[in-house]
């Protein structure tokens, strides 16, 4: 098949005005002008008008499984009050409440034009049956806790993992999550680092998200703190920052997927960098629990490849936005709006390129470029080349058109059925 476009945006090249991708199967072929298109000999053509054409965004960070617990948790206090109302939500729902809420929230996604999401899996008995309903790109990450848990860590990755991979086709689809320093151990991190690398599965972790995290680890003190120290070692703490502790349990290197990384000690970024950890910003959430100003520059000034994520619906303030929606464009307003100082076209990479770096799939995702996967969606568009990177970015509502592996998901107007 043959689209055409008013502008199509490879994101690492400039827009091209009246533009074509040529598609085999599930993967691009070619990419350019209309003018310079090779002879077509018969091949279906789609004329999509007046829009952009551009790869699919890459969420690089999702808990699918919380999308209707939107309003539920009022903004609290401190982080810590945020955690334990959340535990006591979660002990309040059924299977069948997190199945719907998981599937609303791809549903949510597709719609609104992001077409692969790493998500962290609470509720591993929601796959595979979960993955089959929806055309996303879904890569899961399993949930791993060590607090109040006698299980033996070695157990607790074993088990994991034998789960994992009886899953129909897991390999590309999962990896690991231990869920947060403070929640974790160090010998789960370890085992959880090291079975994810024989596999070839990153990892994604909490880190420095919180004030209360990074008192508890710097100085040993803090609510966090108070309400940890009877249910695990507190060994750990008071010994530098988050960041330090990791790198002293061997965690840090390029198979990390950082979440948040709000609060950051003196060389903690170069540490990072220097160990390749990917860092992935959550602009809404960040805003809800009104952190100090995330530090965009000083993690890219260290080399640190940041991308984006809409974290959940959980942790996003009922306002204006009627219903709340999980949306990437929501979350890259936000984060021009915090950042002005950020060009647009910086954001609209941090939601494709760079998350597709961060999972391990440069080439494949997040571009439109020959041999990268048929993952595409269609903005209405009638500006000029130069303001592309602008409306991408300020972009309102669900997307025209997505296409996820070379099939339609969300059909297009003028598409053959």
């Amino acid at each position: 098949m043959i689209l055409r476009a008013r502008i199509v945006a490879p994101i690492r090249q400039p827009p091209i005005e009246d533009g074509a991708v040529q598609i085999s199967a599930n993967r691009i072929t070619w990419v350019g002008r209309q003018a310079d298109l090779p002879a077509p000999g018969g091949t279906p053509e789609v004329d999509l008008g007046e829009v952009i054409l551009m790869p699919g965004l890459v969420n690089a960070h999702c808990h699918l499984d919380y999308t209707d617990m939107a309003g539920l948790i009022p903004p609290p206090k401190g982080f810590t009050d945020w955690i334990q109302a959340l535990v006591g939500c979660k002990a309040s729902w059924t299977l069948p409440q997190f199945s719907a809420s998981w599937e609303r929230g791809a549903d949510m996604l597709l719609r609104h034009g992001t077409t692969t999401v790493l998500d962290v899996e609470a509720i591993p008995e929601l796959l595979p049956a979960a993955w089959e309903r929806t055309a996303l790109r879904v890569v899961s990450f399993r949930e791993l806790i060590h607090v109040k848990n006698r299980q033996p860590a070695a157990e607790l990755i074993e088990r994991a993992v034998n789960d994992w991979l009886g899953l129909p086709p897991a390999q590309g689809r999962v990896g690991l999550s231990p869920h947060a320093p403070y929640t974790t151990s160090r010998e789960l991190l370890e085992l959880a680092a090291r079975a994810a690398h024989r596999r070839r599965w990153r990892l994604v972790t909490h880190v420095a998200e919180s004030e209360e995290e990074f008192q508890m680890y710097m100085y040993g003190q803090g609510p966090m703190f108070d309400w940890l120290k009877s249910q695990r070692d507190m060994g750990d703490c008071g010994r530098g920052s988050p960041v330090q502790h990791l790198e002293r349990c061997g965690y840090l290197d390029e198979n990390l997927i950082a979440v948040h990384v709000n609060y950051l000690w003196r060389h903690d970024a170069g540490i990072l960098g220097r160990n390749g950890v990917h860092v992935v910003h959550c602009p809404r959430s960040h805003a809800y629990f009104k952190h100090l100003k995330f530090p965009c520059a000083e993690l890219e000034n260290a080399g640190v490849n940041v991308c984006l994520g809409t974290d959940s619906l959980a942790t996003v303030f009922l306002g204006s936005e009627t219903p709340l929606e999980l949306s990437l464009f929501h979350e890259m307003q936000a984060f021009a709006q915090k950042a002005p100082e950020v060009a647009s076209t910086a954001i609209v990479r941090m939601a494709t390129l760079n998350g597709a770096r961060a999972l391990g799939r440069s080439g494949d995702l997040g571009e439109l470029s020959p041999n990268a996967l048929a993952d595409l969606i269609v903005l209405p568009f009638a500006g000029r080349p130069a303001e592309v990177a602008d409306a991408i970015v300020h972009h309102r509502g669900p997307v025209a058109a997505v296409m996820v592996g070379g099939q339609w998901a969300v059909q297009p107007a003028h598409a053959p059925e």
